[in-house]
């Protein structure tokens, strides 16, 4: 069966049918206290960008900004927030677990952005924020600092929001991170740095048995089953990888697309609680931002490996 087929069979059981699309995308910011904000198609809420102002009386709630996805009926998250199986973990994220920069005193300090220990991430501004008929996307100005309050780095954090004329969202993610300080080291572990997707926390408490990936060289894999680097030394470089876990009753894939432009090698990790992705390691300097893109679509439904293969294609292209 060709990728055009399948998909068109996905197109009936999967998001699609509510998005009619003669409709249109919108953002709709909160009137509460809890910021964030809302992407939506016609009326319907597709996902949400969260960026609470620091609080060190509720520091782990607060400590950074993050993406949540929205199931197919728009109403409950695909996604997990704070709290649950390992607080830190929150939808689409991007840090690193060993970070070496300078604090207000100039003094070289080794602090955390993955877990936020001894440093943290701030929301500072909209640069930019789009909405039609074709797409939606947003650039936030991020602050990575040190406890102290300094900025050792600011991130650029662009995501755009589409559908595939077959109907299946797409995430792109690309983030522009530069310093004003000599240098920053930027490093960790595949399980706790890089750009990662986190699935509802109800894949760890009830589904995780459900779990299974999609790899570029064995395919689908069993359930329950994960790979990851050291231990298993091909878990580098990848081009692709796709999840499979159940939330709500209902089975979503998210395939994860890396860009070849971005530093290597990588190292990917996968968990059976629905936590996927992958890291490097690197320094950034006045001079030279760090640069990186990925793609993830989103969709309930499955996929199979030559599908997976003609999407990271298409990605490759597209840039």
């Amino acid at each position: 069966m060709t990728l055009q087929i399948t998909l068109s069979v996905f197109l009936f059981f999967s998001i699609v049918p509510q998005f009619c699309f003669a409709g249109k995308f919108s953002w709709k910011e909160s009137s509460s206290l809890n910021q964030h904000v809302d992407l939506l198609w016609k009326d319907q809420k597709i996902a949400r960008y969260v960026f609470e102002k620091m609080n060190p009386k509720d520091r782990e709630r607060t400590y950074k900004p993050f993406h949540h996805i929205f199931q197919s009926n728009g109403a409950d998250f695909l996604t997990k927030g704070p709290g649950g199986k390992y607080t830190h973990h929150r939808g689409i994220y991007f840090g690193f677990s060993k970070c070496s920069a300078l604090n207000g005193n100039g003094k070289p300090v080794n602090i955390d952005t993955w877990h936020c220990k001894r440093a943290y991430q701030t929301h500072e501004k909209f640069i930019t924020k789009t909405a039609n008929k074709q797409e939606a996307s947003h650039t936030a100005e991020i602050a990575w600092r040190v406890d102290d309050g300094t900025v050792f780095a600011t991130e650029h954090r662009t995501l755009r929001f589409s559908f595939l004329k077959e109907g299946f969202l797409q995430v792109d993610f690309q983030s522009k991170l530069s310093t004003d300080q000599e240098e920053v080291q930027l490093d960790g572990d595949p399980q706790h740095a890089g750009f990662q997707f986190r699935a509802s926390n109800e894949v760890a408490t009830k589904t995780s048995k459900e779990t299974y990936y999609i790899r570029p060289v064995e395919g689908i894999d069993t359930k329950g089953k994960t790979k990851n680097w050291p231990q298993d030394k091909d878990m580098t470089n990848l081009p692709w990888k796709a999840q499979s876990v159940v939330v709500g009753g209902n089975r979503y894939t998210t395939l994860y697309l890396e860009h070849p432009a971005n530093p290597k090698p990588s190292f990917y990790s996968e968990r059976d609680y629905g936590r996927f992705g992958s890291y490097f390691k690197t320094k950034i300097t006045p001079s030279s931002p760090l640069v990186v893109q990925y793609r993830l679509h989103i969709f309930q439904g499955e996929m199979n490996q030559k599908e997976c293969e003609e999407l990271s294609q298409a990605f490759v292209k597209s840039n």
